[in-house]
């Protein structure tokens, strides 16, 4: 006696498998259709759980983000709070680059990510932070976190080094990055964000006040990711 196909399905389970599709094949060749086909049952058994494909990625996106930890806004300062989510939020981003493209055109319905947002954008005006300030840093980091996880830097390099050298020699190691991808690229992050927020600091203490001095940090995030 066959197994009625209905009880193959839950919410969880058509979000998981959705999520691996996207994460192996990508969002162009993702389709309900393939993920019935996935699943093992027929396509409108789907709309028993999500009204539409959309509904679907919204899940997925939503599940990603509910990866991301907001709590530092309430228990550091928003220079250290702004550093360790940022990190937290690339993460979980880099986990799942596909997904980054549907995730890029903004929160929408999704409940993960308005928590995510009324955590950052609470957390920093309660630090003193001017509304319309609040929201642009919000913005600024989530341009800088979504777009440092689209790909590597590092691996966009062809590991040849006879192109470099017979064209290019201001490359001449370029064909090396790609070993040195997790230093490159996390790297590279750990600087930008650093560089970001220093900015920040100064603007701040320029424009609404001086700012404590923050703790060392001999246990960064940066340098944990370069001894990797």
């Amino acid at each position: 006696m066959p197994r009625p196909s209905q009880a193959l399905l839950s919410r969880q389970r058509i979000v998981e498998t959705a999520a691996a599709m996207i994460d192996a094949d990508g969002l162009a060749a993702f389709s309900t259709r393939r993920l019935a086909a996935e699943l093992g049952v027929r396509g409108p058994s789907l709309y028993n759980h999500f009204a539409t494909k959309d509904a679907i990625l919204d899940a997925v996106a939503d599940a990603v983000i509910a990866g991301v930890d907001v709590s530092f806004f309430t228990t550091h300062d928003w220079r250290e709070a702004l550093r360790r989510w940022g990190h937290s939020y690339r993460d979980a981003l880099t986990a799942h680059p596909n997904i980054v493209p549907y995730l890029a055109q903004g929160p929408g319905r999704r409940p993960a990510a308005l928590h995510m947002a009324d955590a950052v954008y609470g957390g920093l005006v309660k630090a003193g932070w001017p509304p319309a300030r609040a929201t642009h840093i919000g913005a600024v980091m989530r341009y800088l976190v979504a777009g440092s996880s689209l790909g590597s830097f590092a691996r966009g390099f062809v590991e040849d080094p006879e192109l470099y050298a017979a064209h290019y020699p201001h490359l001449s190691q370029a064909h090396r990055l790609a070993e040195h991808q997790h230093s490159v690229d996390e790297g590279a992050f750990a600087l930008g964000l650093d560089a970001l927020i220093d900015g920040l600091a100064r603007e701040y203490e320029a424009t609404v006040g001086p700012l404590p001095p923050l703790e060392p940090r001999p246990d960064s995030y940066y340098s944990r990711n370069l001894q990797r």
